[in-house]
């Protein structure tokens, strides 16, 4: 498996011979050139997740393309892109399985409504497994390899992350969704996820470093 770190919460996934983007949003620009992409998956409609008016030129960079979205964001894409829901027809990509965990975004404060939230495990033959959880840290993907866990958010504190780290206890965790903090905020995150996570678990940081290659 090859993961590219795109900028806050989008990666770009390559299994199994497929090319998969996860939320493209409106936070950082490095996904708007990807092409050649065989499925777009978004866990929520947020627009750091989700960059509603630039997803169908993303789409036709790669003529026909499936959209997995969570509810919400089929809704706001009804009559823009053709999007399928999660768990759906299209559970699997060739040999990729997609499988949606949990359902409700984080917590931000009672006086903002929760959207739907639909985190994702990414399995295939051979292959490191991957769990992508959106905006929440609730879901419960089973073991897996390769955890993409929120750095940073207005819905997390510091011992969310942590907590969430040794609980999930993945091999390897992968920071997304920074790009709330500023450089020196988020070397505060970064140090704090490496120090007081689990001992079993490697943060292995992407940003910035082009495509990596993970192993089983």
């Amino acid at each position: 498996m090859q993961l590219t770190h795109l900028g806050h919460a989008c990666l770009l996934v390559e299994l199994a011979d497929q090319r998969i983007l996860v939320d493209p949003g409106t936070i950082d620009a490095q996904w708007h050139g990807v092409r050649d992409l065989t499925a777009i998956v978004i866990t929520h409609a947020h627009p750091d997740h989700l960059d509603i008016d630039r997803l169908p030129a993303l789409v036709a960079q790669s003529p026909g393309v499936p959209v997995i979205a969570d509810p919400g964001s089929l809704a706001a894409l009804a009559g823009t892109v053709e999007a399928y829901p999660h768990g759906g027809d299209l559970a699997s990509l060739g040999s990729v399985r997609i499988t949606p965990v949990g359902e409700v975004h984080a917590l931000i404060h009672e006086d903002v409504p929760r959207i739907a939230n639909v985190g994702v495990r990414f399995d295939a033959e051979g292959e490191p497994s991957l769990y992508v959880p959106g905006d929440n840290l609730e879901g419960e993907p089973g073991q897996i390899d390769v955890l993409a866990f929120p750095l940073t958010a207005p819905w997390q504190a510091s011992r969310h992350m942590v907590a969430f780290l040794r609980r999930i206890a993945a091999p390897v965790a992968v920071p997304v969704h920074d790009g709330v903090a500023s450089a020196a905020g988020r070397a505060i995150y970064l140090g704090q996820a490496v120090s007081l996570g689990p001992d079993a678990t490697e943060v292995r940081d992407l940003a910035g470093a082009g495509p990596r290659i993970f192993e089983r």
